[in-house]
């Protein structure tokens, strides 16, 4: 496993010594010299949050899918409450997309969001469930979260059969206008009770989650 970073930013931002690994696949929080590979990688069939409206790309150009405004801001206004944890994803050492997790109310609803995407060569190798286990193990393991949320287009089956199998339930459809008309999206739903019940999160290992607690609004372990 890719070793936490050894410097400064660890002292001051424990996130970034998180590492969560699932099988062959590792997890660690974007830093900002990840961008320009990441934006370098992006597939052109990237697309951001589908229940947001989208932008023109002269309004929003998003690198790597991670903003550079978002992960600088990510940092600067995060709270217990609210926060969003863009990962980058490492596929037998190589980078090859993005996995976030994300909540708002979250010391009150106890409910997180995701999001990612992968390079195409990434695709229909495991790599997008093993990844999503990974956030989903640090949500309901480590974060006590009793429900997790996704949303995706309806058209969009990849992403679909991704919740799936890892046991997300469907939540309903909504219509959302999108920058090319409108989108039928699909919402899916998975608890804790289905999550502790299949067991998945024995396939994931976390390591250097104790120094974040106080982030989330966990106590430093005595």
């Amino acid at each position: 496993m890719s070793e936490p970073p050894n410097d400064a930013s660890v002292e001051h931002w424990p996130l970034f010594g998180l590492r969560l690994r699932c099988d062959n696949v590792l997890l660690r929080p974007v830093q900002e010299r990840d961008l320009p590979l990441l934006a370098a990688i992006q597939p052109p069939d990237y697309e951001h949050d589908p229940s947001a409206e989208a932008f023109p790309a002269k309004i929003w150009r998003s690198i790597g899918g991670v903003s550079s405004t978002r992960a600088t801001g990510a940092l600067g206004t995060w709270s217990p409450s609210s926060w969003c944890l863009d990962f980058a994803v490492e596929h037998d050492g190589a980078l090859v997309g993005v996995q976030s997790l994300e909540a708002d109310d979250f010391l009150d609803l106890r409910t997180v969001d995701s999001g990612s995407w992968l390079v195409s060569s990434a695709r229909g190798r495991g790599v997008g469930i093993a990844m999503r286990t990974a956030v989903l193990a640090l949500a309901f393991d480590h974060l006590n979260a009793l429900a997790a949320v996704t949303s995706a287009r309806s058209d969009n089956a990849a992403s679909l059969g991704v919740s799936r199998h890892v046991g997300y339930r469907d939540n309903g459809v909504t219509m959302n206008l999108s920058g090319r008309g409108l989108a039928e999206l699909t919402h899916m739903r998975l608890t804790a009770k289905d999550w502790r019940a299949s067991k998945a999160g024995e396939r994931v290992t976390v390591r250097g989650f104790d120094p974040c607690g106080p982030w989330f609004g966990r106590p430093l372990p005595t």
